[in-house]
């Protein structure tokens, strides 16, 4: 699975008051968001699904009926999600079909936890963009034969 995630040089939010200024600000500077299009659904699967019911699995078929879309499209936000490495994939068993299936949360029910995982991955990418610098700079350096 890959990981990814933008980053952008950016200010804390911690002035702003409203959660859901905040919590938008925040998904389009990770690039959970694009700017300037409708926010509408992927903010509300991430927002008010996963991050007001953190330690709740969420079933893409109930995602789907709440918010009256496709499961395509709630597959298409939940990969995204799924792609900071914010999300986990859980079974859990499902009472309408009487059998296991595959749901989703939020890492560890926390979003400051999911988050230092995020963390964690930001900075191996990091390490090893120094190592490739570090590679390039010295095979660009090595005489030509």
């Amino acid at each position: 699975m890959s990981f990814d995630i933008k980053i952008v040089n950016n200010t804390p939010l911690t002035g702003e008051k409203d959660p859901e200024v905040v919590a938008k600000i925040f998904f389009e500077q990770i690039g959970y968001i694009s700017r300037g299009t409708d926010p509408g659904i992927p903010y509300t699967i991430f927002a008010d699904y996963f991050i007001k019911h953190p330690k709740k699995a969420w079933f893409v078929e109930e995602l789907a009926t709440k918010l009256k879309t496709s499961k395509p499209t709630i597959y298409r936000h939940l990969n995204k999600l799924k792609g900071l490495d914010i999300l986990e994939e859980v079974q859990i068993f499902d009472e309408h079909t009487q059998q296991q299936k595959k749901a989703y949360r939020l890492r560890y029910g926390n979003l400051k936890k999911a988050w230092n995982f995020v963390e964690a991955h930001i900075k191996v990418a990091v390490e090893n963009y120094s190592k490739t610098v570090e590679h390039l700079q010295n095979i660009m350096e090595e005489p030509e034969e």
